[in-house]
């Protein structure tokens, strides 16, 4: 069967650039969602026209799910039994997109309505509910021999679309278990996010930061908005220093039950992948998309052996921002203002511009998509922060923002929209059954779009600060999405094998593991303070996603060599590396994401891939040398 249809909500990347001045309106100054224009909001209607129809969907799936249960025991009385489950379950796995996304959304915009957070929860019991009663469908599957199910695809047309699903699941057929195998397996799916419910309850609902005094006499709340909000506006060290100690002191305070819970996320994984035959949970993680272990091995030793230019990058921070010693807190504190605004519309016209290159397919879909509707943009009162695309097959992606008016607004629009045209291409050009992309490629076009527009800026300017501001925006890019998650990846290996071989997880152990990774990776170009050691304690995707975060660098190494290859050569090469490119965002899931990008020009089994953003730093932190001593004094 395949893969669940509970979509992802694709986390952004937020990166930092120059601005240009613009006569749109900015946004507005009410936080009440009512007084918002609606263009500017989510219209619901293309999923259900109300919850009455909401309602009946839910019917309508609980039917189906009853009446797929009653299939159980027909699959080997030839293809047409199978061909009838297989689309009998695209016809439940449309429905969910709909039942789960009608409540989602709209708890999403106002977290504060209980009704719908109630009725959203209800989405979730019926979906553990189907695991159960569709337990039965793949060890059943697997008991017809490879052989005549190929003869069975073969002989009937209306099963092709299902043959990459049907084989995928003969080649993993070893850690597929007999129906009470996984039966028992699906009791256990709602223990699974248990540990992660509770660092979820203890990160956010119980924990409480304090409130420290600034220089100049006022008092802030460290929370992570707050806090992320002061390393990136206050020119003050001291500040800087007092908020991130009372920051992270919060965290330290509880440390050892965050490594309980974390220790509870690493025993989880080692279990369900013994339970399912597989040696590491990285092989258990990695199998579902056929990705080769070796992948995220490349991609940490070779990261480790290349952080020179990094180190670099800091040392040039500390120059230019005059300091005497360099602190990680000092990371986010831009190097040159710039009180510049980008005002949506103005900002949505820059984005849709940037992606020309792409063709006038492609900009009419993305022209099409931004028109209304389908972009939340801007923040009200009880709106969830961030952003995020999410998919509803049938309908189209749905976009929220919290809209600032900022560069950094601007590049997250191009970075969430370019995940939305990638789910606008592969669900217009597959069939349900492999409509879903990957997370494996899932950022390739986030940020190919961020590329785009990069490029399409320092088109547009000769002026030094605006392309230094640009260019460090590329590079902090690389230093957020490259670095920091292969750092993280580096971390979340250390700690599952330390499982794996039957070694104590405390917190003293999590701290030596992410102490040592500070060390190695920034070297002497920091100060590694000692209560960084507690940073895993607050990084959500270690309990929510294992294995998640490696998957960003390596779509940010397989942009880079996909924007390369669509920007330089011949124009005829140009042009093939654009339809390649192009290709693999309407493949949605019919293939493996490995031999996806392959056929796109990219290979993550080479180290030389890894190698390339490496490069790319090194060249981009000589250019901003080469820009810093262009500006005046006063400009800074």
């Amino acid at each position: 069967m395949q893969k669940s249809t509970l979509l992802m909500l694709l986390p952004f990347t937020a990166l930092t650039t120059f601005a240009a001045t613009s006569t749109a309106s900015l946004k507005p100054a009410t936080r009440v969602r009512a007084e918002i224009p609606a263009q500017y909001r989510w219209d619901f209607s293309p999923i259900y026209a109300d919850w009455a129809a909401w309602e009946a969907g839910m019917k309508e799936m609980e039917g189906k799910m009853d009446t797929f249960a009653a299939l159980k025991g027909s699959l080997a009385t030839g293809p047409a039994a199978v061909l009838k489950a297989y689309k009998l379950y695209d016809e439940i796995g449309m429905l969910q997109y709909r039942v789960y996304r009608y409540p989602q959304l709209q708890r999403d915009v106002d977290t504060r309505n209980q009704e719908i957070a109630g009725k959203f929860q209800r989405v979730g019991v019926i979906f553990a509910k189907f695991g159960t009663a569709t337990a039965w469908f793949n060890p059943e599957l697997l008991t017809i021999p490879q052989a005549k199910m190929e003869e069975w695809i073969k002989a009937t047309p209306e099963l092709a679309p299902y043959a990459f699903t049907i084989l995928d699941t003969y080649r993993q057929q070893k850690h597929v278990l007999d129906e009470q195998g996984e039966k028992l397996l699906s009791y256990g799916s709602r223990f699974n996010s248990t540990p992660g419910a509770i660092f979820q309850e203890l990160s956010t609902s119980d924990i409480k930061f304090p409130a420290i005094k600034l220089a100049d006499g006022t008092e802030v709340t460290v929370s992570p908005a707050n806090y992320g909000h002061l390393l990136e506006t206050n020119y003050n060290q001291a500040d800087r220093a007092a908020a991130f100690t009372a920051h992270l002191n919060t965290y330290a305070a509880t440390a050892n039950t965050y490594a309980a819970i974390y220790n509870a996320i690493l025993q989880r994984g080692w279990a369900n992948a013994q339970a399912r035959n597989y040696p590491t949970t990285l092989d258990a993680a990695l199998d579902g998309n056929a990705i080769p272990p070796a992948v995220v091995q490349t991609l940490v030793d070779t990261t480790r052996a290349g952080t020179a230019p990094l180190q670099r990058y800091l040392r040039l921070r500390k120059k230019l921002l005059g300091l005497e010693s360099y602190h990680l807190y000092d990371g986010s504190v831009p190097l040159f203002k710039s009180d510049a605004r980008y005002p949506y519309d103005s900002a949505k016209d820059t984005v849709i511009a940037s992606v020309a290159p792409l063709g006038a397919d492609y900009t009419a879909k993305y022209r099409q998509f931004v028109s209304g509707g389908r972009i939340d943009v801007y923040e009200n009162e009880g709106k969830r922060s961030g952003a995020y695309c999410a998919g509803v097959y049938g309908v189209g992606p749905y976009l929220l923002m919290n809209y600032n008016d900022t560069q950094d607004a601007m590049f997250t629009l191009a970075h969430e929209a370019g995940h939305a045209m990638h789910t606008v291409l592969s669900y217009e050009s597959q069939p349900f059954v492999t409509s879903s992309y990957t997370i494996f490629v899932a950022e390739v076009a986030s940020t190919t779009n961020e590329r785009f527009l990069l490029n399409h800026l320092l088109g547009q300017t000769s002026d030094p600060k605006e392309r230094f501001l640009l260019l460090q925006h590329a590079v902090d890019s690389i230093f957020r999405t490259f670095y920091t998650q292969v750092l993280f990846a580096d971390f979340e290996l250390q700690a599952h094998r330390r499982v794996e071989q039957g070694q104590p997880i405390t917190a003293e152990v999590l701290n030596g593991i992410y102490q040592k990774l500070l060390q190695d990776y920034y070297g002497d170009a920091a100060t590694i303070d000692d209560l960084y050691k507690y940073t895993w304690a607050r990084i959500p995707h270690f309990y929510n996603s294992p294995y998640y975060v490696y998957q960003y660098a390596t779509c940010f190494a397989s942009s880079a060599q996909l924007f390369k290859a669509m920007n330089t050569g011949t124009p005829a090469e140009r042009a093939a590396a654009t339809e390649r490119y192009l290709t693999l965002l309407r493949s949605g899931g019919n293939d493996h994401p490995m031999n996806q990008l392959q056929k796109a020009g990219v290979d993550l089994t080479k180290r030389e891939t890894v190698q390339a953003v490496i490069d790319q730093m090194n060249e981009l932190v000589s250019q901003l040398e080469i820009e810093a001593a262009k500006i005046a004094p006063a400009a800074k």
